[in-house]
């Protein structure tokens, strides 16, 4: 099993690497936003910058949160703790069944406590740092600060306990999930009949733009990481039928400051808690 791992962790960084050096060239070739036209030096600082606070994450759960996950689902395998290892003692389910079982509630988890960063005001000063980049790409994707990865990295402690999972799940489903999100934030397009037959599964591009939207009911919808159903079963799923009129990033946080990785680190210490939410329109039906 532990070869098992290390091959699925290796995959994992290959696979995420392409995908990023693919979505980037794409939205160099045919951005759906015309943010950095005739500008490839600054589309490259604002790469470099997202990139390196996606490193600073990466090492932080790299040298901090790997090992207390490996100690903590071994301890749940060992002792039949978890919802997972109920169901697969109770009703003998396969190896297969408890991977569909552990992704399925990690997904879960991530659209709640996506949602939970929105709600919060305490956690929305830290999830700010992503919704603050107004020219939205592929490198937005690993854009979270420092304090958000390191709530959610605790958080998955516990969860993996309650939940019965095997790091390798975890892996597979981070993998799975981190995917879809570096798709769904690429400044690209799809044409509208794909889109939609692929939302009707995952989180895609014209899904998640409005997700960015600097206006307020359009920010809270459309929580979902990677399967899209959530938002539906949440009521929080949201079309729009003019993606090109929506303003990205946030009011507060638009100077150039505040796009530095310095600035990033500061945004949590800076400004007010978001104002009460504007009446919210009725979600609009679609598929």
């Amino acid at each position: 099993m532990e070869t098992f791992l290390i091959g699925l962790q290796k995959t994992q960084t290959i696979t995420l690497v392409a995908v990023l050096v693919v979505l980037f060239l794409w939205e160099g070739i045919q951005p759906f936003y015309e943010f950095f036209r005739g500008s490839f030096p600054e589309r490259g600082r604002h790469a470099i910058r997202n990139l390196v606070l996606g490193g600073l994450n990466t090492a932080l759960i790299s040298l901090v949160f790997i090992a207390l996950w490996a100690w903590t689902s071994a301890w749940a395998d060992e002792n039949g703790v978890g919802v997972m290892h109920w169901l697969k003692d109770s009703f003998a389910i396969p190896i297969w069944g408890h991977a569909v079982g552990a992704i399925m509630l990690l997904d879960a988890w991530t659209y709640l406590w996506h949602r939970i960063n929105h709600v919060l005001p305490f956690f929305w000063r830290f999830h700010r740092v992503h919704h603050s980049d107004k020219h939205m790409d592929v490198t937005t994707a690993g854009r979270f600060h420092v304090g958000e990865i390191l709530f959610s990295s605790l958080l998955r402690i516990p969860l993996i306990i309650i939940l019965g999972i095997h790091l390798w799940e975890l892996v597979l489903y981070e993998t799975m999930m981190f995917t879809v999100v570096q798709f769904h934030h690429a400044n690209i397009g799809l044409p509208e009949k794909l889109d939609r037959a692929l939302r009707a599964v995952i989180v895609t591009p014209a899904m998640h733009k409005i997700h960015h939207s600097r206006w307020r009911p359009e920010t809270d919808s459309n929580y979902s990481a990677l399967f899209s159903f959530w938002d539906r079963i949440g009521r929080s799923f949201r079309l729009s039928p003019d993606l090109q009129r929506l303003r990205l990033g946030l009011d507060d946080f638009d100077g150039d400051d505040h796009q530095t990785v310095r600035g990033m680190l500061k945004t949590p210490i800076e400004g007010g808690d978001r104002e009460p939410p504007e009446k919210q329109m009725n979600t609009t039906n679609g598929n």
